[in-house]
């Protein structure tokens, strides 16, 4: 048996919607699972090839042996392949989609015992947070919370002609060191600021309402303490809406940059680029569409 699973790029938060708003992109990581007799066999190619694990410490691995434990099945053997096309450490979802894969390969070659709902909850839990997983697992634009233990989300779709402007640096941010450096706190009158600007954008993507994403993906709960580890990162923000971007965010907790537009794409990509290169950052630069489909088998044989 062949289970082959693809499973797309995400980015959280949307600016304001922390920890709570995601999208899903048009760039995916494919994962192979082909259970063996015995033993543990990973092969990594694209992305993050070089400093992927290829032991137990596999986070596609660990996902896949968590939901085996859950359904009670008893695996003697796994060959993965991993075909990454997803920046490693980037803030556009790598480790959800190694998570997404993982788990649903597993449910696939356990028969297909659990529902969409218990893979997301399963996923979700693995992760730490829900923001990326329900989007990489559901596609669209997505809004999610946690409520006694379950997860609770809504998916929109992404409005006609918006595509993200995604600068991708080369260096590393991860997840944990980018929320460690938010502080426990913030001013009652920030919390309220994030809360309009959520609720404007939501309407305004429900909508279509691209004229108004520049005010409703503003943000004061995590850009703003994050940017220190960004060299460049308000100049790079301001390039952007200056070259046409309708919304520019830092993509989920960095270090890359995503801009929102319908128009003057290879501009903003440009701009956008030179301006890391100024402040000392090289990156590369994809425009992405919304991805209106999450994970997805691709084969099952």
């Amino acid at each position: 048996m062949i289970i082959r699973v693809q499973v797309p790029a995400t980015t959280a938060n949307l600016g304001p919607g922390f920890d709570c708003l995601g999208m899903a992109l048009e760039l995916h990581n494919v994962i192979e699972m082909v259970p063996t007799s015995r033993g543990l066999s990973i092969e990594v190619s694209g992305e993050g090839a070089a400093d992927i694990p290829r032991d137990e410490s596999n986070l596609v691995f660990q996902a896949a042996r968590s939901l085996f434990r859950q359904v009670g099945f008893a695996m003697s053997g796994l060959r993965l392949r991993l075909l990454n096309q997803i920046p490693v450490a980037r803030g556009l979802g790598s480790s959800t989609a190694a998570i997404v894969g993982g788990v649903i390969a597993a449910n696939l070659l356990t028969g297909g015992k659990l529902s969409i709902r218990e893979l997301i909850n399963i996923a979700s839990s693995i992760e730490g947070h829900q923001d990326n997983v329900v989007p990489a697992v559901l596609g669209g634009v997505v809004v999610s919370v946690q409520s006694d233990g379950e997860i609770k989300y809504l998916k929109i779709e992404p409005p006609n002609g918006l595509k993200g402007v995604v600068a991708v640096p080369d260096f590393a941010l991860i997840t944990k060191t980018s929320r460690e450096i938010i502080p426990a706190q913030v001013p009652f009158q920030d919390a309220a600021f994030n809360v309009g600007r959520a609720a404007l954008l939501v309407a305004a993507l429900q909508q279509g309402d691209l004229g108004l994403l520049g005010v409703a993906m503003e943000d004061r709960l995590h850009q703003s303490f994050r940017s220190p580890l960004i060299p460049g990162l308000k100049k790079v923000l301001a390039a952007a809406k200056l070259a046409g971007a309708r919304g520019v965010t830092l993509s989920g907790a960095g270090p890359s940059v995503i801009a929102f537009a319908d128009s003057n794409f290879e501009l903003i990509a440009r701009v956008m680029g030179e301006t890391f290169r100024q402040n000392g950052v090289k990156s590369r630069v994809m425009v992405l569409k919304p991805s209106p489909i999450g994970a997805r088998a691709l084969e099952v044989k």
